[in-house]
């Protein structure tokens, strides 16, 4: 599902964002390598591992205008690594076996059937002959992932699972395509 619309940004370049249609979680952008599958029911994103710092604002940024007299004890900088895709859409890390992702799963499905129905009818039979062989390739490597929903964490949302490449060092995401619908965020 492909669905489109704009925001506009004060930037200099577009940005389109994937975001989860039930819950309006920003998901991944396009900023990282995408790729979709074969018989297009995932989207397979590539991050990278990342280390930054959070909390270290300048105080001249916000007005500040800090005394050469007095000792300012200023913010506590903390260093938070981890993958890029998740810190920057601001992904919540959950847990799954495979029984309560099986559970998951049909309800999901049965959620994404009914909206394709009503905004992309074309869409129905695709998805729901080509799922069940993707859930049976996940449920095969459910050890493997660590899983992700929205910054919301409403327990329907899409969730991302991750992976890493047989390098052990570089990761990817997937997601289901149907579930997600594509923001155009366009510079003024």
């Amino acid at each position: 599902l492909w669905m489109y619309s704009e925001c506009y940004l004060i930037k200099f370049l577009s940005i389109f964002l994937f975001i989860y249609f039930f819950t309006g979680d920003e998901m991944f952008s396009d900023i990282y390598k995408i790729k979709e599958s074969e018989n297009g029911m995932m989207i397979e994103v590539e991050g990278k591992m990342i280390s930054r710092s959070e909390g270290d604002i300048d105080d001249s940024l916000i007005g500040g205008n800090a005394s050469a007299e007095v000792q300012d004890e200023g913010c506590d900088s903390t260093t938070v690594s981890g993958v890029d895709i998740v810190l920057n859409h601001k992904l919540q890390e959950t847990s799954y076996d495979k029984k309560s992702y099986t559970a998951y799963i049909k309800d999901y499905m049965k959620a994404v059937k009914a909206k394709l129905q009503e905004v992309s009818p074309d869409r129905v039979d695709p998805f729901m002959a080509n799922a069940p062989a993707e859930v049976k390739k996940i449920l095969g490597n459910i050890k493997n992932y660590q899983f992700f929903t929205g910054e919301s964490m409403n327990p329907d949302g899409v969730i991302g699972l991750l992976d890493f490449r047989e390098d052990g060092v570089t990761p990817f995401m997937l997601f289901f395509k149907d579930g997600l619908e594509i923001e155009k965020c366009v510079s003024l």
